[in-house]
């Protein structure tokens, strides 16, 4: 398997604060990996970064080949990337929004498209309606959908399933798992440990900015040790 994500001694400064502090590690195709971490641990920043949405402080990074310093454009070009806060236009309609994202993607067949999500997130009684009027569970499906349209061969994905019905949990989990069988590569980033342990396949640790694990999540199981507690052991320590 070769490697799609490679950090390199990453930093990343805001004043005083070192966000993401001598940062390296590298992740295969097809792989759901994890980041992990308290509040504020760095995890957003570090998707923020390796989404080529803002430049660090120093150090390097790359998804597909592609440096996220040189062309940070064609990151977003190739990746699908869905954010923690939902915020698709407020004064477009969820089908006039998963319309757009198909072209701006240059994708035939939009209304397919469209259908293909509508149907497998189950909001078509919502296909009509404003943006600004969905809840914050059904912007949250359409997000997801639009990080996925393009197929993508690596998705970002910042805490995904917060505001989904155990239904909804239930499709998009399945949706991620088929998606890494296929080649896909997912880059999670979450604080919901039970989800992190039920369904990535290799994590990572930050706290303080600091990379305190990676590994694969096999080791836990042959260990017969739950995330929760080697998690909240590691973070105390």
């Amino acid at each position: 398997m070769k490697d799609v994500i490679e950090v390199r001694s990453l930093f990343k400064q805001f004043g005083d604060l070192k966000a993401v502090n001598d940062v390296s590690f590298s992740i295969e195709e097809g792989q759901l990996f994890g980041l992990l971490g308290p509040n504020g641990a760095g995890k957003t920043t570090m998707m923020r970064i390796l989404t080529g949405q803002i430049r660090p402080t120093k150090g390097d990074a790359s998804v597909l080949g592609v440096d996220v310093l040189k062309d940070p454009i064609k990151i977003r070009e190739l990746v699908g990337v869905m954010p923690e806060q939902e915020s698709p236009p407020s004064f477009l309609t969820a089908e006039e929004y998963l319309y757009y994202v198909a072209r701006i993607r240059k994708l035939d067949n939009k209304e397919a498209i469209a259908n293909k999500w509508f149907d497998l997130l189950d909001f078509e009684e919502q296909r009509n309606s404003l943006c600004k009027d969905l809840s914050r569970g059904t912007r949250q499906k359409l997000m997801f959908a639009q990080t996925f349209v393009h197929e993508p061969k690596v998705a970002f994905i910042d805490e995904p399933l917060i505001n989904l019905d155990p239904v909804i949990q239930r499709t998009v989990k399945d949706y991620l798992q088929d998606f890494i069988v296929k080649g896909g590569t997912v880059f999670f980033c979450t604080h919901v440990l039970e989800v992190a342990e039920a369904i990535c396949t290799s994590i990572g640790i930050l706290n303080r900015g600091e990379l305190i694990h990676f590994g694969p999540i096999s080791e836990l199981k042959k260990e017969s040790q739950h995330l929760e507690p080697f998690f909240l052991k590691l973070v105390k320590d």
